[in-house]
């Protein structure tokens, strides 16, 4: 089995001290004072409705017995089942799968999709694992969040170190359990398995699109632009090779291995050869520091979350940032790149190509109705432009950040459904 090449070796680093939970409360009450009288629901927001954890005992290939920690997290069901991915990585915890989640059902509401938000992980390194250890922890794991998902409760997806032999594997767990073929309970899945075409590449897809959305905006053109580009697994290897064949040049790209700096351009294509081999950009660790420091136009974000912090903000050379990642931007760096005129595209537009299609498949497989790629591009493209055009004009209506009037228009769709539910019992 071949692991994307954002499993780790070298960690991304931030000193700042802050946990993904505690960016997403500041950027919850950043937005409480513009809902009005939904503000009475606001606490709804900030308790996630249920956290499972789960051990995961296996027998590993030379006969020991691991046990592994997992976590299912789903923070928000007034709009639909919960939507989100599942990470296999070193760092996962209970905080960060909760803000996680969090972000995914602010998100999923953004979007205007039927979805809540949820996330899942599991503490462990898999490049670690052999295929077959590998597959008896994801089949345990499974077994044990079965009790919370479903096609109709809680639909997982692919994240950092997954991928859609693991999605299959989840499949095939539930659905031996539930004595039916249950297609609908992942997506992310093998095409051949209900799957849908343009999956692997939507998030960068929709990193892409909203970029060249936002960069018209300011009137930059991405021939030429110099673009920077944080993260070299599935998402942002796609926008890297979407933007390059725009036109513009690829300066810098870093990955858990190194960072590689090229002022004439690197050569996507190789890169993302490296990528479907599972290796890394061929950078050198001693570049990591000064990946923040290179002159370009458009920064993507597509490692993990807490990336870009106050000293980051302050020297960073982009005119635009595109969060492919969720919450790598903390608060305090926001603020520095509102006064300082760089414009954020924010993660829960920016990279929500993912959760789009994953709709789309979702909806595919309920109908056993499978659309041509083109069609799920055109479809992704338009609901993407369509979800930015309503935040910019919300935004420049009430002169608020692009984040937080996504978080705004977000937060009301939610809340308004609480509100209309009512409370059980």
């Amino acid at each position: 089995m071949t692991i994307e090449a954002s499993a780790p070796r070298l960690s991304y680093t931030t000193t700042s001290g802050s946990s993904p939970w505690a960016t997403y409360l500041a950027q919850i009450d950043r937005v409480t004072p513009y809902i009005g009288r939904l503000g009475r629901w606001v606490e709804t927001l900030k308790h996630p409705k249920r956290a499972l954890i789960v051990d995961i005992p296996i027998e590993m290939d030379d006969g020991t017995v691991r046990h592994f920690e997992g976590f299912r997290v789903q923070h928000n069901l007034s709009r639909g089942p919960g939507k989100g991915g599942v990470r296999f990585h070193p760092s996962v915890t209970l905080e960060e799968t909760m803000a996680l989640a969090a972000w995914m059902t602010i998100k999923t509401a953004a979007m205007d999709l039927p979805f809540g938000g949820a996330k899942g992980g599991i503490r462990v390194d898999p490049q670690k694992l052999s295929r077959h250890e590998l597959e008896k922890l994801t089949r345990r794991y499974t077994s044990e969040i079965a009790i919370v998902i479903g096609p109709q409760r809680d639909i997982p997806a692919p994240d950092v170190n997954t991928n859609a032999q693991v999605m299959a594997w989840m499949m095939d767990t539930f659905s031996m359990r539930a004595g039916f073929t249950a297609t609908g309970v992942v997506t992310g899945k093998p095409v051949h398995l209900g799957g849908s075409l343009g999956r692997v590449k939507a998030t960068g897809r929709g990193v892409y699109v909203t970029g060249r959305e936002a960069a018209q905006r300011l009137g930059l053109n991405l021939e030429g632009a110099r673009v920077a580009v944080q993260g070299f697994g599935n998402v942002g290897s796609a926008a890297a090779e979407l933007f390059a064949v725009a036109g513009a040049k690829i300066v810098a790209v870093q990955d858990q291995w190194g960072t590689l700096i090229d002022d004439e351009g690197v050569a996507v294509d190789a890169l993302l050869q490296r990528h479907v081999a599972g290796e890394g950009v061929g950078g050198t660790p001693e570049n990591n520091d000064a990946f923040w420091d290179v002159p370009c136009d458009i920064l993507i974000l597509a490692a993990l979350e807490s990336q870009l912090t106050a000293d980051r903000a302050r020297r960073i050379k982009a005119k635009l940032v595109l969060e492919g990642a969720n919450g790598p931007t903390l608060t305090v760096a926001d603020d520095i790149l509102a006064d300082r005129g760089v414009l954020i595209v924010p993660d829960i537009i920016c990279n929500a190509g993912g959760v789009t299609v994953s709709y789309f498949e979702w909806v595919q497989d309920f109908s056993n109705f499978f659309w041509k790629e083109s069609e799920i591009n055109a479809r992704l493209d338009t609901l993407l432009v369509e979800a930015l055009r309503k935040v910019w004009l919300y935004a420049d209506k009430n002169g608020l950040s692009l984040r937080t009037a996504a978080y705004v228009l977000a937060c009301e769709r939610i809340l308004t459904a609480r509100e209309e539910r009512g409370l059980y019992p």
